[in-house]
């Protein structure tokens, strides 16, 4: 074996305390979503006993996939974070792929309405990838991650939220792991706080992580949270939901983070009539 061949074979072996200096501090980015936060904590010891404390938010620097079927509220969950670290004033790239351009400046300036959030912040701190116009980004995935690389290193951007994952490999699921990998990896690279949308397909198990492309997507993430709805249909149903029969019930769940602690029961999900996601008390009180 060559001394060439030989240092490849070492490139990628660090010892802990080499790699400790660039691990940063784990703390949360707030999600927009009223209820969510909480639902991310660490663990603090005291007199020998961990003790759950908040983080409270999306752990900083996680890749962050919501994953569910049609009007379940993803991409308004994933609008209100990035409004409110506009509000912050940390700047946010939105990567559209499914919806043009206009039509989501659209969108997000009625979402700030009902935020109470300052448009003027909103025009400053969001800037705007349109994949859905634009082919030749959402057809390579090399093109992309070189527009998101120069983006946040010539802007400042701290966030990054791609919707939907999905439609940049529709009709070769095949390449949806490769697609999915380059993208967090880039993340990673840049030190982003991500926001990953994907679509799952109707016939998946409804609380399930399972979206199109198969387990690609939150093997490689590092948080999934998956949203739900149904119809009540029985009344059992609508006892144990408080809603009437007919009615339809959103629900939410932390389905994997391990970056950090979090909440696995199943939330309640409402959309207000203002279009604001908020996540409500948890369908068991246990655990």
């Amino acid at each position: 074996m060559s001394k060439a061949q030989r240092e490849a074979l070492t490139e990628g072996l660090y010892r802990l305390s080499d790699l400790e200096k660039k691990a940063p501090p784990l703390s949360g980015v707030p999600t927009g979503v009223p209820g969510l936060d909480a639902l991310f904590y660490r663990l603090e010891w005291k007199e020998g006993k961990p003790q759950r404390v908040p983080l409270p938010g999306f752990p900083r620097y996680a890749v962050v996939h919501l994953t569910g079927v049609p009007d379940t509220g993803k991409s308004l969950a994933a609008e209100q974070f990035a409004l409110t670290q506009a509000e912050r004033n940390e700047k946010v790239l939105l990567v559209t792929v499914e919806l043009p351009g206009p039509f989501l400046v659209q969108s997000l300036r009625e979402r700030a309405r009902a935020m109470g959030i300052d448009w003027g912040k909103v025009e400053r701190n969001i800037l705007l990838a349109d994949c859905a116009t634009h082919a030749e980004l959402r057809d390579n995935v090399v093109a992309l991650t070189s527009l998101i690389e120069g983006v946040v290193e010539r802007e400042g951007v701290k966030h990054v939220v791609i919707d939907s994952v999905t439609g940049l490999y529709e009709g070769k699921e095949m390449m949806a792991r490769g697609i999915v990998r380059k993208l967090y990896q880039t993340m990673k690279a840049l030190y982003q706080t991500a926001v990953f949308i994907s679509q799952k397909r109707s016939s998946h198990e409804e609380t399930s992580a399972e979206a199109a492309g198969g387990y690609a997507v939150p093997h490689i993430v590092d948080c999934t949270i998956v949203f739900s709805k149904f119809t009540v249909a029985s009344k059992q149903a609508a006892s144990l939901y408080g809603a009437p029969v007919g009615d339809v019930v959103r629900t939410l769940r932390i389905d994997g983070c391990r970056l950090c602690g979090h909440d696995t029961r199943i939330h309640r999900l409402i959309i207000d009539e203002q279009g604001i996601v908020k996540v409500e008390e948890p369908l068991s009180k246990e655990g």
